[in-house]
């Protein structure tokens, strides 16, 4: 079974003569343990496609399915569970809660989900990214790779079907970057993890296994390494 699957996407913003077609009949399956890239210039409809993957964003027309569930058409209660449950997410701006350790934020989405920290996987994701040293400190006392990599460690915490990573480099310096890329390629490698990520860099896109360029709403190049 893939982990995702987009048929048929249309996502139209607006109507009448301003109605911007921002995905036009986009399909792609991507398979679990893999690591994606998913590139274009900007408008291309890159990070649209990617949000409407993750359930963030409501599509016009066609389906989602994530495992065996089907996004579309889910009431906003289960879609959020879906997003908790089964998805990880790591956004350019690292989205932590200052107020909190890295280990805190890291255990959050278990905590919130009302179960058990699983402290196998929690103790080889913090060897594997590194941060064994910094759990107990707070996001304002981490640089900016040390706090991606514990946005890292609170994806993977939840064993989740799919990360989708938008711009996870975009406010990192080239070492710490590269660091993160390294780190998000191991997730596959070592984990069995499904990685999707959006990106403009063709750098960061030579980590991944496969690479999806879009243009104008649809995929025009899919290329396996």
């Amino acid at each position: 079974m893939s982990a995702v699957t987009a048929t048929d996407l249309v996502k139209i913003y607006g109507t009448g003569p301003g109605a911007v077609r921002a995905l036009d009949g986009v399909s792609a399956t991507f398979d679990r343990g893999r690591f994606t890239a998913i590139m274009g210039a900007s408008g291309s409809g890159k990070s649209t496609f990617m949000h409407c993957l993750a359930g963030l964003d409501t599509v016009t027309s066609g389906t989602v399915t994530i495992g065996d569930t089907e996004l579309t058409g889910l009431t906003d209660r289960a879609l959020t569970g879906v997003r908790r449950d089964r998805i990880g997410f790591v956004f350019q701006a690292f989205n932590l809660l200052p107020a909190l350790t890295a280990r805190q934020n890291i255990t959050l989405p278990a905590e919130l989900a009302g179960r058990a920290v699983d402290q196998d996987l929690f103790d080889h994701v913090i060897d594997v990214l590194g941060i064994g040293d910094r759990l107990g400190h707070r996001p304002s006392e981490l640089s900016g790779g040390q706090q991606q990599r514990v946005a890292l460690a609170r994806a993977l915490s939840t064993r989740p079907d799919v990360i989708f990573a938008d711009e996870p480099t975009g406010n990192l310096d080239s070492r710490s970057g590269t660091e993160v890329l390294g780190f998000l390629r191991d997730s596959v490698h070592r984990l069995g993890q499904t990685v999707v990520m959006v990106t403009h860099d063709p750098n960061a896109a030579g980590y991944a296994d496969r690479v999806l360029v879009l243009a104008d709403g649809r995929i025009v190049e899919d290329t396996t390494r």
